[in-house]
């Protein structure tokens, strides 16, 4: 499992970041990166080869050969790791809070429309009445 020191200073370099934005949820040839590194910032194959070496090194990008390719694709649980150190300093009470919203807004609208049914003469209070 990938540190999450390593994952950020792997990331940490703009050009690597872009990669992995580049990578997204695809798989990619490094002869697509390369390309993509070369017209965003100028720089050469090896250099390129040099950021995804450091990106593979940091457990954040993995690669698998296809024949003469060389396919990267972005490893979650590198991200993941980043994502758990992270949740640490967000509030903790913030995700039960919505779903408790969302929670009280479906009772108060599943009473309006059983309002609605039982005064209608639809629905199930009226089957039951009947």
């Amino acid at each position: 499992m990938p540190h999450v020191d390593t994952v950020l200073a792997a990331l940490a370099e703009p050009v690597r970041r872009r990669l992995v934005e580049h990578l997204g949820h695809d798989e990619r040839a490094a002869g697509e990166l390369v390309a993509a590194a070369r017209d965003e910032f100028g720089i050469s194959q090896p250099a390129t080869s040099q950021h995804l070496r450091v990106l593979r090194e940091a457990g954040v990008v993995v690669v698998r050969a296809d024949g003469p390719r060389r396919l990267y694709r972005v490893d979650p649980r590198a991200l993941g790791v980043v994502e758990d150190w992270l949740s640490a300093f967000l509030d903790p009470f913030a995700q039960p809070l919505d779903a408790l919203a969302t929670e009280l807004v479906r009772g108060r609208r599943e009473r309006r429309t059983g309002d609605v049914r039982r005064a209608g003469g639809t629905g199930p209070a009226a089957e039951e009445s009947a």
